[in-house]
């Protein structure tokens, strides 16, 4: 289902607490480093996906979402738009229950894809701005 109301992301962002992040960067300044950092500061499990690192914010990282070797509640995708099709397809292998695509991030027909599989997908907002004006 397409999420785009407010009761919706609350229940997504209050259930949903395990999230592999595609494309985390190490990078301290950089919006999914800084997002990551706070949720994980509010208790979420954030998993790094970034074929080219190791580790990021103390987690190991994997290479793919199918690498992830425990269940993922959201995939939360820092990439170009283009990027999302397989990953989308990815989420859905898995048995994730929501797709986030981030601010900017719109692929309409990867997020149609994922919502017919059954999966939760919000397309170009934050969780860390939903979060902070949801739940102050």
């Amino acid at each position: 289902m397409i999420i785009n109301d407010d009761a919706g992301i609350r229940r997504i962002l209050e259930t949903h607490k395990v999230i592999a992040m595609v494309g985390l960067s190490p990078k301290e300044d950089r919006p999914s480093n800084i997002v990551a950092r706070y949720l994980m500061a509010l208790g979420y499990t954030v998993i790094p996906v970034n074929p080219g690192q190791r580790e990021i914010l103390g987690q190991p990282c994997y290479a793919s979402l199918r690498d992830i070797p425990v269940k993922v509640d959201m995939v939360d995708v820092f990439r170009n738009a283009a990027d999302v099709p397989p990953l989308a397809a990815d989420a859905i292998a898995i048995g994730a229950k929501s797709l986030w695509l981030q601010l900017g991030v719109i692929n309409p027909e990867a997020a149609a894809a994922a919502a017919a599989a059954g999966l939760d997908v919000v397309m170009d907002r934050c969780p860390k701005i939903d979060h902070a004006r949801l739940f102050g």
